[in-house]
């Protein structure tokens, strides 16, 4: 028996990308899988493939939104065992040709950094401690990318919550899990000439950072980052400042 056999699973952006893969992931080793996304065509899409799983309407960045959402998979699942913040975007920024607005930066950040942040404490608040709380975020959360240096920023900001959140955490049944990935192979980076990992290969280091209690997933090019920033500094972060 599988130990994520009837556990219960909320994936947010799980429409597509690394989101539609743990979702499938989290399906075939029978968690009870919830989703969701803002695009109702994804959504109804997702449904008629996987009529299994819950697929909720839902826009993270809206606090009453989470609420609601929280309370479907209350009301379908009577809980809640394993969060995954997942939903997330990457925006190309030029800060020298073109300084971007407060809006936009505000709509990026409660994305990529708050969001996930309030969405983790109205699950806490609600349902306890939860099994398992993961965070998706990025190889550029320890390099930050010259093309987009807020999505760095943000993904940084939510690794350092990730780093802490698992200190209060510790030696309680809750583990806090950061997924690292490199460039994934997704509609979004079809125009990146960039070495790719397919979503499957994420979903499946995620499962198994989950199963040995792990406190990050890497994979890819990921896997070598956290030597290569100890012993190699600048040479790595050269090589950021080319993606």
């Amino acid at each position: 028996m599988s130990e994520f056999s009837g556990k219960r699973v909320l994936i947010t952006g799980g429409t597509s990308g690394i989101g539609l893969a743990l979702a499938d992931a989290f399906r075939a080793v029978d968690a009870r899988v919830a989703v969701c996304a803002r695009s109702d065509d994804a959504l109804r899409e997702f449904s008629s493939a996987r009529p299994d799983a819950l697929a909720i309407k839902a826009d993270v960045t809206d606090t009453a939104a989470q609420a609601r959402m929280l309370d479907q998979i209350g009301d379908a699942f009577g809980g809640l065992d394993i969060l995954v913040n997942n939903a997330g975007g990457l925006v190309e920024r030029d800060f020298v040709a073109a300084p971007p607005g407060p809006a936009a930066l505000e709509d990026e950040f409660a994305l990529n950094f708050v969001a996930p942040i309030q969405l983790t404490a109205a699950a806490l608040a609600l349902y306890g401690p939860l099994s398992a709380i993961i965070f998706v975020t990025s190889g550029f959360a320890l390099v930050s990318p010259k093309r987009a240096p807020t999505y760095g920023a943000a993904k940084a900001g939510l690794h350092g919550f990730a780093e802490g959140l698992r200190r209060q955490f510790d030696g309680s049944a809750t583990q806090v899990l950061e997924v690292l990935p490199p460039t994934v192979d997704t509609p979004a980076t079809t125009h990146s000439a960039a070495r790719k990992v397919a979503p499957e290969t994420v979903a499946a280091a995620t499962l198994e950072a989950l199963r040995r209690k792990r406190p990050l997933a890497l994979m890819g090019a990921t896997r070598a980052l956290p030597m290569m920033l100890r012993i190699a500094p600048s040479t790595t972060g050269r090589i950021a400042s080319r993606s």
